[in-house]
């Protein structure tokens, strides 16, 4: 008997299902699922399109189209059905993020049409822990960034934004979206850093939140303070609030090449578990 695959754009009333598939992998997903169950499946509030591919009639992949191309649990057949329509509708993404192994297969399907990237990370360490740092010692100076505070953190977010992926995210509409989404961040306490004199020393977000797991996201110290440890005891600080407030467990995923950082992070708990692939347009 033939196995029947399709491939459609889900409606809120797929929001079940496509949690169900979310909610399988929640760490590897806690990106896309704290979307989702922030703003269900409706494009408009979404900020982009959620594909389903199904077999036999029941969801089983899925990939969301955004700002990012995120493949989620998908079967190399998903993967192939997901490029096929990504080639159809033309790029909209600024970048292709999720799971090294369908991430890798869907760039291979697209580099064609798509291509050339700007960057292309095959191998991102995905590290987790579920319990505070037991050889750590958590930076008591580490707190939530106050709303009040917009104007102290900025430079210290865009500057970690230029060194990490290559651009400045002031670019295009003026930082407009970019400075929504800090603000978005602080205002729901998910803002973390250490500030002496007026100035961001060290700091780091979750950028992703459900009631599985959360993503920390954004780690960075000033040039002039790095190599003392500041990473690593302000690492400890923000884990101890994202377990006692957010969930139970923690993750985070950084660059093969960044060994001083897969190091403090390894030294504060975090043990890898998989890897992202990210491609950068």
């Amino acid at each position: 008997m033939l196995t029947q695959t399709t491939t459609r754009v889900l409606e809120p009333a797929d929001l079940g299902a496509a949690l169900a598939v979310l909610e399988s992998a929640p760490v590897e997903n806690a990106f896309v699922a704290a979307r989702v169950q922030a703003a269900g499946l409706d494009p408009w509030r979404l900020g982009g399109e959620m594909w389903g591919w199904y077999t036999d009639g029941r969801l089983r992949s899925l990939c969301y189209s955004g700002a990012n191309l995120v493949p989620i649990c998908a079967t190399p057949d998903a993967v192939r059905a997901f490029a096929d329509r990504a080639r159809r509708t033309g790029r909209r993404c600024s970048s292709i993020v999720g799971p090294s192994e369908p991430t890798s297969l869907l760039w291979s399907l697209l580099e064609p049409s798509w291509g050339p990237a700007r960057d292309v990370r095959a191998h991102q360490p995905l590290m987790i822990t579920e319990a505070p740092s037991a050889t750590v010692l958590p930076d008591p100076l580490v707190r939530r960034i106050r709303k009040d505070e917009m104007e102290v953190i900025m430079p210290a977010c865009v500057a970690m934004f230029t060194e990490e992926v290559g651009v400045s995210p002031m670019a295009g509409d003026g930082g407009l979206l970019y400075q929504a989404r800090v603000a978005e961040l602080v205002g729901t306490g998910r803002s973390f850093a250490r500030i002496e004199d007026g100035k961001v020393v060290f700091k780091a977000e979750i950028g992703a939140a459900t009631r599985q797991a959360c993503q920390i996201q954004g780690v960075w110290v000033a040039p002039e303070y790095r190599g003392r440890g500041l990473s690593e005891t302000g690492m400890a600080a923000v884990l101890n609030f994202a377990l006692a407030d957010i969930a139970p467990v923690v993750s985070l995923y950084v660059n093969d090449y960044n060994t001083p950082a897969r190091a403090a992070y390894r030294r504060v708990g975090f043990r890898e578990v998989g890897a992202f692939m990210s491609v950068l347009f």
